[in-house]
This record gives structure tokens, sequence and C-alpha cells, in this order.
């Protein structure tokens, strides 16, 4: 059953839609909270928040907007830099390869349809300039901050605002081609 259905179910309050989307989704948000917090402690913590949201809030996902992957994504990074800020903890950048956030292995359809949205999300984020991919990394998988990538690429912020804001209208631009 794809994403997108399993979300459109726990929005109604469908418990097993739930458990199923829990199942097939926890390993991978885990990777990302354990990716940005370094602490297994709080990222279990924060895995918690995330399923929690997503159980009141699954009725809010558009699948028009985003793929369910990339909201539930976004959702358990937008949890983890709340936990950050609130801990001002300073996590070091490290480069992040997207193939290892998840440690399940899926099934063979599953596999095959998180390859292919995979592969494709590679393609565009490699047609990027390479400074703007790089601070779409930073921005989105390590938490940084507008201040803290113009900082670090020597740019004043609202350089770096659009540099992320362009580079985002790109990847929608391809990744909806």
């Amino acid at each position: 059953m794809a994403l997108e259905h399993l979300l459109s179910r726990t929005g109604q309050g469908d418990a097993s839609a739930f458990a199923e989307l829990y199942e097939r989704m926890a390993t991978r948000l885990f990777g990302v909270c354990l990716r940005m917090l370094r602490d297994r402690n709080e990222a279990e913590e924060v895995l918690q928040e995330v399923f929690v949201a997503v159980w009141r809030r699954a009725r809010d996902f558009d699948a028009a907007r985003a793929a369910a992957t990339t909201w539930l994504i976004t959702l358990a990074r937008n949890k983890a830099i709340d936990r950050l800020r609130h801990h001002r903890a300073r996590v070091p950048l490290a480069s992040i390869d997207l193939d290892t956030l998840g440690d399940e292995r899926p099934g063979p359809p599953a596999a095959a349809e998180a390859s292919q949205e995979f592969r494709r999300l590679q393609r565009c984020l490699d047609a990027l300039d390479p400074k703007h991919r790089r601070s779409i990394r930073e921005a989105f998988f390590s938490g940084n901050t507008y201040k803290e990538l113009a900082e670090r690429c020597q740019v004043p912020v609202g350089t770096m605002k659009s540099w992320i804001r362009r580079a985002l209208a790109q990847l929608r631009t391809c990744l909806e081609a």
C-alpha cells in the first residue's frame, strides 16, 4: 500500500494504517533524527514526537504538494531542529549519505519505488550548482540556520536565503517533470 494512502487513512483515525506507516518509516525517520542529533536517546524521543505529530496532522498531508516520504522526513527534520535549538546543541557539519538514512531493507515493490524516487532526487540535486546543493543539504539535513550557512559561505544572509529558495524551486520543477 502506498505511503500516501496510509497517511490518508491515518488522517481518518485508522490505527492499523498508522501502525503500518510506523513499521515502514520508523527506521528511516530515526536515521534522520540520529544523524542530526548525534544522541540515540534524543533521537528516540524526537522520533516519538514525530509520530505523535503524524497521528495528529496526517489529515493535513497533501499529496499534490509533496511526496509522503518528503512530508515525513521534513516533519522529522523540523522536530530534530526544534530539539537542537532547545538544547542549543552544536552539531558538527557532516556530509550525509542519503542512502544510509534507513537501516531496514524494504520489500521489492517498496525498494523499487524508493530507489526510483532516490535516483530522481539525486539527479535533480546533481543538476544544482554545487554551492546551492551543499547549502540545501546542510540546511535540511544538518539543521543549520540561514545565518550559519551564510557565515560559512561568507555571503550575506539574504543571498543565502535566495540561493536556498531558488534551489528549492529548481528541485520542485525537476521533480515534477
